[in-house]
């Protein structure tokens, strides 16, 4: 018997597998315990759509520049407190209830090989839907992330030595979260990406711990640091800090035309307009030059990127107005400490 086939028994039996599927899940039916795992059929089919996806939009979805092999430290620590319980790291195992998951996340020693730097770039950032990896939680923060890809990608070759002495607890500091990027003296450890906080005026590191934990200021690295900080544990550590010698808290000196002049044509301020004594901002001369710069990069954003759709606050907007070609000369005006001269500035 020949069954003939019309739009509309294909449309009555698309409906018919559409209400049965529905009746199944309104009922219950659809198995969605962890402890079942996947068919290998479907572990094999999910694995493969991320990898096309990651593959198709990480080409038009990332950054020029989208790796930095410079800030391991911060990129290590993150890692430890966020990434740790679930991928492994050199020497340390991944916590059994969390390979408990369905599916398990993979050990990035073995597998980052299988992705390029985009690839990295473009799911750290995003994360990836029903496997419980997280998108990158700072908005705005490819600078963070680029970190992160240097990091992932060493992970192959990365000794459990290597690692400690990325992660190792820094003794002399009131508390570990902070002395493992800052270091008991404050100095940042040397790193490029890390601010001196030796110095740092002490109610600004506490409202910006503050907007940290909250949410209002954009850091997935401090947001974490943060997160289980207390009021208490706050003060004590920016008291702590506040009081190291470090930073100048004198005057911004008069090395460049815009850190004390600015320009006026372009409706952009000086930086020594907020930047001084008394002041609510924070205290940078003395500032490591390479953070500075850093940050203020971060702030222009992707060139690609019109103006209207990047973030307007004070110091995004003053950021995209300072000339490309001037920011790094006055990155090392303002790091140079209060009576001494900086080399290669523009002088006024």
């Amino acid at each position: 018997m020949m069954v003939k086939i019309t739009i509309g028994r294909v449309v009555l039996a698309l409906g018919a597998a559409l209400a049965l599927g529905l009746g199944a899940a309104a009922a219950g039916l659809v198995p969605i315990a962890a402890s079942t795992g996947h068919w290998k059929i479907t572990d094999w089919f999910l694995h493969w759509t991320m990898q096309n996806s990651a593959r198709t939009y990480s080409a038009v979805q990332t950054p020029k520049v989208i790796r930095d092999d410079t800030g391991l430290v911060s990129a290590a620590g993150h890692f430890r407190q966020s990434c740790q319980v679930c991928h492994g790291a050199p020497g340390e195992a991944p916590s059994p209830v969390m390979q408990a998951a369905t599916p398990p996340a993979p050990n990035l020693a073995r597998t980052a090989g299988h992705y390029t730097d985009r690839e990295l770039f473009w799911i750290i950032r995003h994360g990836v839907k029903f496997t419980g990896m997280p998108a990158w939680a700072g908005t705005n923060r490819d600078d963070e992330i680029r970190r992160m890809v240097g990091f992932v990608r060493r992970l192959p070759t990365m000794t459990p030595r290597q690692y400690r002495a990325l992660t190792r607890p820094i003794a002399g500091a009131p508390l570990p979260q902070c002395a493992g990027c800052h270091g008991a003296d404050g100095k940042g450890r040397a790193q490029p990406d890390i601010p001196i906080i030796a110095g740092q005026d002490a109610a600004y590191m506490l409202r910006a711990l503050q907007a940290y934990k909250s949410g209002k200021r954009s850091s997935a690295v401090m947001q974490t640091a943060a997160a289980g900080l207390d009021e208490a544990q706050m003060k004590a550590a920016v008291t702590y800090y506040a009081r190291l010698p470090g930073l100048s808290h004198g005057p911004v000196a008069d090395r460049h035309a815009i850190a004390t002049k600015g320009l006026p044509e372009t409706q952009l301020p000086a930086c020594a307009q907020c930047h001084a004594p008394g002041k609510a901002a924070p205290v940078i001369t003395g500032q490591r030059a390479s953070y500075l710069a850093g940050r203020l990069r971060q702030w222009r954003g992707d060139h690609t990127v019109i103006d209207a759709h990047k973030p307007q606050d004070p110091m995004a907007v003053i950021a995209r107005r300072i000339p490309e070609e001037a920011l790094d000369d006055l990155a090392e005006s303002l790091a140079a400490p209060t009576g001494q001269t900086a080399t290669g500035t523009t002088m006024p």
